[in-house]
């Protein structure tokens, strides 16, 4: 291993600190501090047990670099008819954005900035004669 290094250390010249280090272990130590400060996109679970929990949420995709998602089971439970107005709320709010809101599963939704988009697998509608004679045949049915 010392000759490998010895190789590089000759190849680099003298500038390099950490392969001039004659007792330094075979890593270097990196500091974790402060990478949240850093990060750019922050995937963040977010809890619906009220109607007034919407807001933390609201205000985390307007600064947008957050994912959000949401657990809507326990105002699910609890009251529909608020859990239909946090929906809106969170939709106008991805509109205004122009992010993009979908559920998946029956208790979670996900609402996502303008640079990112929800993936809806299966849902595209086929274009051309294909798609008209598929669209005919649901129609028979």
């Amino acid at each position: 291993m010392k000759s490998f290094l010895n190789k590089i250390k000759a190849k680099m010249g003298s500038g390099s600190d950490i392969l001039d280090q004659e007792g330094s272990p075979d890593y270097v130590e990196l500091s974790s501090e402060s990478s949240l400060e850093k990060a750019k996109i922050t995937v963040r679970p977010y809890v619906l047990e009220n109607f007034e929990d919407v807001k933390p949420i609201l205000d985390a995709l307007r600064e947008g670099h957050t994912l959000a998602l949401v657990n809507i089971r326990p105002l699910k439970d609890k009251d529909l008819v608020e859990l239909k107005r946090a929906i809106n709320k969170i939709k106008k709010t991805c509109d205004a954005i122009e992010g993009d809101v979908a559920g998946f599963g029956e208790n979670w939704i996900a609402a996502v900035p303008s640079f990112a988009r929800i993936y809806r697998g299966g849902q595209e509608k086929p274009s051309g004669e294909e798609g008209q004679q598929e669209q005919a045949q649901e129609d028979e049915q």
